[in-house]
């Protein structure tokens, strides 16, 4: 278990602030350089493409407990088959409503989405949030996302099809990985993390997604420093360990990515489909897509990222 006075020195390792200029909102997002992405380009050999989103409807993984208020998308008709005229010649339209969190199913947390000791990334105070929304580092500020994407499959490196609960993806668990794959995560590149957790939820049991998971421990955002990465993202709903191995502190993957290094976090993340082509001719690295909507001055954005090999 680790200390808050210990987690402050850790904190301080990966800290970003001004590194990008005191006014920055984009972290470790400004490692997306040209170079990055004609990089992910060189990635794709054979065009196939894998989508890494989960459907969006009323059997999503939220049951609106875990974060409070946070439920499944919810769509209705706004109208069916109706008439633009009188005319009997003359077109129908049909449209739909969708009400739903940005952070319901595959998505990305915003640098604005948790702040600690009243202040988010590069010192935005906290209360640049308020009942309007982000008024700085919304997920806007994301832009576009398109780079190289690395795979680096836990649960397949650790000869199971779905880690244990409560299983701590480690620095040196990550390290591990990298090397048995013949990869290595390099400045600008996405690290997507598989634990096969997201099994539960292609099978229909969403209690067994959300039950005590294997996740992201406390040291694992050292790793994603220390490589330059630009964003990671996980195959379960928490992305860290519930609870942590920190005393006195939820969430301390959240505080150290995105209020400390200014890296922006995904979640709920469907990587089943690329997982098993990467592991058939051992290709870990993609051409990856991810911008999220666009809602202006959101804590968060729905994405459907799109992997390109």
């Amino acid at each position: 278990m680790l200390t808050v006075a210990e987690f402050d020195i850790l904190a301080e390792r990966v800290n970003n602030w001004k590194r990008w200029g005191a006014e920055d909102q984009r972290g470790t997002l400004n490692f997306l350089t040209p170079d990055v992405v004609r990089r992910g380009t060189a990635s794709v050999l054979t065009g196939e493409t894998f989508s890494l989103a989960m459907s969006l409807s009323l059997n999503g993984p939220q049951n609106g407990t875990g974060v409070p208020g946070r439920i499944n998308p919810v769509r209705t008709m706004l109208a069916v088959n109706t008439p633009m005229a009188d005319s009997p010649d003359a077109c129908a339209y049909s449209d739909d409503i969708v009400v739903t969190p940005t952070q319901a199913a595959t998505h990305w947390d915003a640098l604005s989405h948790c702040s600690h000791r009243g202040v988010m990334y590069n010192g935005v105070p906290a209360d640049a949030v308020d009942a309007s929304g982000a008024t700085r580092l919304g997920i806007e500020t994301a832009g576009t996302i398109v780079s190289r994407g690395v795979l680096l499959d836990v649960a397949r490196h650790q000869g199971v099809d779905r880690l244990p609960g409560r299983f701590a993806v480690t620095r040196a668990v990550l390290e591990a990985v990298e090397e048995a794959q013949g990869v290595r995560v390099e400045e600008g590149d996405i690290v997507l993390v598989r634990t096969g957790q997201v099994s539960y939820f292609l099978a229909g049991d969403v209690p067994g997604y959300r039950r005590p998971v294997p996740a992201l421990d406390h040291d694992a955002p050292l790793f994603f420093h220390e490589r330059r990465a630009a964003a990671a993202a996980i195959d379960n709903m928490p992305m860290e360990l519930l609870p942590s191995n920190v005393e006195d502190l939820m969430l301390p993957v959240h505080v150290l990515c995105l209020v400390m290094m200014g890296m922006i976090q995904g979640q709920n993340w469907v990587l089943e489909d690329l997982a098993a082509a990467c592991a058939t001719d051992r290709r870990y690295t993609f051409l990856l897509h991810a911008t999220p909507e666009r809602f202006l001055h959101s804590t968060g954005g729905l994405v459907h990222p799109v992997a390109i090999r």
